[in-house]
């Protein structure tokens, strides 16, 4: 189980331990990290579980796929590094891996 670091709106870093298999957004809800509100539970579809990837971590993710940059076109102060965290499956080298989750969500 990696851990997995997620700095929530306030500043706030939270380290948790991440199931490999599910997604990073179900581990964002399973351990009640502020900020990652998952409207559409998973499908890809809304765009709330927006995160900014640590820089030294965008190249070391899956790339993103159509649907996913899609879907970023509609987040809240997008960067280079953001991502929906549904669309980032928890692998066992994510460990270290760091997200920041944004002041608000689209």
């Amino acid at each position: 189980m990696p851990k997995i670091t997620f700095v929530e709106p306030d500043g706030t870093r939270r380290e948790v331990q991440a199931s490999v298999g599910i997604s990073l957004m179900e581990t964002a809800r399973q351990n009640n990290v502020a900020g990652v509100l998952a409207q559409c539970g998973g499908a890809c579809a809304c765009a709330t579980c927006h995160v900014y990837v640590a820089p030294e971590w965008s190249k070391r993710l899956p790339v993103v796929d159509e649907m996913e940059a899609a879907m970023l076109e509609n987040v809240w102060e997008p960067r280079q590094t953001s991502r929906l965290s549904c669309q980032i499956t928890v692998s066992d080298d994510m460990e270290g891996l760091c997200v920041a989750v944004p002041e608000r969500q689209a």
